[in-house]
């Protein structure tokens, strides 16, 4: 039978398809095709069920049922393990990844996450070997210094990077000179989510104005930039017979339409990302 292949899914946290194509990343897009999808989710721990229960951001096709899209879309797992016999049923009933790479695929499953929301003690801890939040909520080369692969049985990663995310901060940059959103800090040392975003309220000294919007976008592109150079060390360590993903969770808003940020908001910006993928030759 052939060697199946190991799986890495990283998902840029919060990073804008738009973001994303300005920043001209070189060596992600090596991997292939870039595509312009659309998140189940508006926020991290929503959006990574959904990764985790087999399910990419989408197309949004039009003219097509969505059970067909789904049995298509699953498909593609025969492709990112090397196998094919990777059957949608097969993940019933527990429609979760993890434990399915891990008892019936013989996978050794990781995760390294950014985002505290995603932490050991939530249920998207399930069928995981080792799940681990990371120190900093922005060093992605840690964990690809902390990846292991072995020669007996594949493994399948997932990544959760942070540098992506609000305020969009690369290692070693000062806390002090990171941008600052009235109410946050120091809620933000706990990441909670639940207070990046949402409507900008036009008050003297509580918001950002048009030139500190601006000035966020261009720092999650410079972030985008960043990590293209942290690509390049994990795809000299993966071993040849790998498949990558790289996605996001959700998008961002820099000012549309009077928003800030991801969450509890529908617009078109929060929900389009970057979707790209392929095997290493």
């Amino acid at each position: 039978m052939p060697q199946r292949n190991n799986y890495v899914l990283v998902v840029l946290d919060s990073c804008r398809y738009d973001a994303f194509v300005k920043a001209r990343p070189a060596t992600m897009r090596k991997l292939g095709r870039l595509e312009r999808r659309w998140s189940y989710a508006s926020w991290t721990s929503p959006s990574h069920f959904n990764l985790l229960m087999g399910l990419m951001p989408h197309t949004s096709p039009a003219h097509v049922f969505a059970s067909e899209y789904y049995r298509r879309d699953l498909l593609k797992y025969n492709e990112r393990l090397g196998t094919t016999d990777f059957e949608f049923k097969a993940l019933v009933p527990r429609l979760y990844l993890p434990p399915f790479l891990k008892d019936t695929l013989g996978y050794a499953t990781h995760a390294m996450v950014s985002l505290p929301v995603l932490n050991p003690k939530t249920p998207i801890n399930t069928g995981f070997d080792t799940f681990r939040l990371m120190d900093r909520h922005n060093d992605m080369r840690a964990m690809v210094r902390a990846m292991k692969f072995q020669r007996d049985k594949p493994s399948f990663y997932l990544l959760n990077v942070g540098e992506t995310h609000y305020p969009y901060a690369l290692p070693g940059e000062p806390q002090e000179s990171w941008p600052r959103i009235h109410g946050v800090h120091g809620a933000f040392e706990h990441l909670d989510e639940s207070v990046v975003g949402g409507k900008l309220v036009r008050r003297k000294g509580k918001f950002f104005d048009e030139r500190q919007l601006a000035a966020l976008r261009q720092r999650q592109i410079a972030a985008v930039k960043y990590l293209d150079t942290v690509f390049v060390e994990l795809f000299d360590l993966l071993p040849k017979n790998s498949y990558v993903t790289i996605t996001a969770d959700h998008g961002e808003l820099f000012g549309e339409d009077g928003y800030f940020g991801h969450g509890p908001i529908v617009h078109d910006k929060v929900l389009e990302v970057p979707f790209l993928e392929g095997k290493l030759r």
